[in-house]
């Protein structure tokens, strides 16, 4: 692979003991105090998992200066004491989360995100959200998890974050990508991080400053310029990521010192799992972030991040959508639905409901005739189901619609779920409970319904595309993604 950018050195080192181990008794001090909590558990859906949030303390250590990381993936989680105590039942089941350590020499700049950790666990414990808000800043308390943790952690990302973007590459493959249509979100983050001024705030050209290493390449544009109409052979896809991976790990030793674990890559192609495929460190050990995340195959919570769909088909939010739509609107029909029939639960969801009550707007296609943001602007409940792959662009749509997901999916690890209670905005059905949706949704009380309409206005801003980017959009949102995975690791 042709390499035409100024070749610089770009330093990243990913994860650390659970206490940073120093001869300064401060250091001891500090690091003790600052273990961060990163929510996730499993929930069990016909014996596969499903992930929510409640929070977990790492404990496990992992030290590469001794062996490869195949051999010594060993964790174990505990719930942390007085966080989150009322949205966690002492039943639910723990998760495993990571916390390796890597000897790097790189001790000031793991200083700082040890006071960081300690910032945001003693705001974990604020109950009252003005006393830690500023500069005016507005959050809706209601879904988040721990709104104190997570305004804590963004601003610390804000002052503090750094990230190294690889210039290695050609375009189109590499320094660009889609920004507009289904993979929209693509192009969008890479143009936002290598040109745009937020982009700029967060990224360093000095890679020994840096937290993490971003590789700016487009499995979208792979697929459109490598890959092989009707064939299904996605080798070419992974000969280039290995190739990329060749050039960044000789030109640099970032790389090679933390098994990439401190890298990541970003596609929302539904390819972009099988593409990382192309080196193994991709796959097992760096930050993946994926709109397809599966955790049935492959997608690996701790480590990779969820990102959202967002179909943008001029490269806009349509105009039906770009405002919050009025509060007292009416919105006649219980539930909508329309689109293809593919994968395994569609069918299933038209079989049971085209066609078959009149307060379930179930549709396959909708005629030309309807249209389909109208009928989300009239409709209490949108109906989610996985297509081919998990995600759909359907529930960002019902967002900004307010018109209340139903998220019917199996193995699918919502996005930014790290830090949003989407049960406060959203309704999971269960595949097999398809049949009993109107029963379901009818036994919503209004008062509940209500309230998680309510909500979604307040969590809108997370999963906005803004030209240029804004504070708390979810250009922000996949980056403060990144930075909890890069705080649960801990360098020395």
């Amino acid at each position: 692979m042709k390499t035409t950018r100024h070749e610089r050195v770009s330093a990243y080192v990913a994860t650390a003991s659970a206490i940073v181990v120093t001869t300064v008794a401060i250091v001891l001090i500090l690091s003790s105090a600052a273990d961060f909590s990163f929510n996730i558990f499993f929930i069990t859906n016909n014996s596969k998992p499903e992930f929510q949030i409640p929070i977990v303390q790492l404990q496990s250590k992992f030290n590469l200066s001794r062996r490869q990381p195949s051999d010594d993936y060993k964790f174990r989680a505990v719930i942390t004491p007085d966080l989150h105590k009322s949205s966690m039942s002492s039943s639910l089941p723990l998760q495993l989360n990571r916390n390796r350590t890597f000897i790097t020499g790189r001790r000031p700049l793991e200083l700082e995100l040890v006071r960081a950790r300690a910032e945001i666990r003693e705001a974990a414990s604020v109950r009252n959200l003005s006393q830690l808000l500023r500069n005016g800043d507005v959050l809706s308390s209601d879904i988040y998890h721990n709104p104190g943790e997570f305004y804590r952690s963004y601003i610390e990302m804000e002052k503090k974050f750094k990230i190294y973007v690889y210039e290695e590459g050609e375009v189109p493959i590499v320094h660009d990508g889609p920004c507009k249509d289904i993979y929209t979100i693509e192009g969008r983050f890479i143009h936002e991080m290598e040109q745009g001024m937020r982009g700029h705030n967060f990224r360093t050209k000095d890679a020994h400053k840096a937290h993490v290493y971003f590789m700016p390449f487009s499995v979208t544009w792979m697929v459109k310029y490598l890959y092989k109409p009707d064939t299904y052979d996605v080798t070419p896809l992974r000969h280039f990521v290995s190739d990329y991976v060749r050039v960044i790990s000789t030109k640099h030793p970032f790389w090679n010192k933390t098994h990439a674990a401190d890298h990541f890559m970003l596609s929302c192609h539904d390819w972009g799992p099988h593409a990382s495929k192309g080196h193994p460190n991709l796959y097992n050990t760096s930050i993946r972030v994926l709109c397809n995340a599966n955790s049935s195959e492959g997608f690996n919570p701790l480590k990779d991040v969820s990102l959202p769909e967002i179909n943008l088909r001029t490269g806009n939010i349509p105009p039906a959508l770009l405002s919050s739509p009025s509060s007292t609107a009416p919105r006649p029909h219980l539930a909508f639905f329309a689109g293809g029939v593919h994968g395994p639960i569609r069918p299933l969801l038209l079989h049971h409901w085209r066609g078959r009550d009149p307060d379930l707007q179930v549709y396959e296609y909708l005629p030309k005739n309807l249209d389909y943001y109208s009928f989300m602007l009239a409709s209490k409940y949108c109906l989610c189901p996985s297509g081919y792959e998990v995600a759909s662009p359907r529930i960002v749509e019902s967002i900004y619609s307010e018109c209340v997901p139903v998220i019917i999916s199996e193995n699918y690890v919502l996005p930014f779920s790290d830090v949003l209670k989407w049960e406060a905005f959203s309704i999971r059905v269960k595949v097999s409970e398809i049949g009993r949706l109107k029963e379901i949704l009818t036994s919503v009380p209004e008062e509940k319904y209500l309230r998680l309409k309510s909500n979604l206005r307040g969590v809108r801003r997370h999963f906005v595309l803004n030209q240029p980017a804004e504070r708390f959009d979810v250009f922000h949102m996949i980056l403060h993604s990144v930075w909890l995975r890069r705080l649960n690791l801990k360098l020395e």
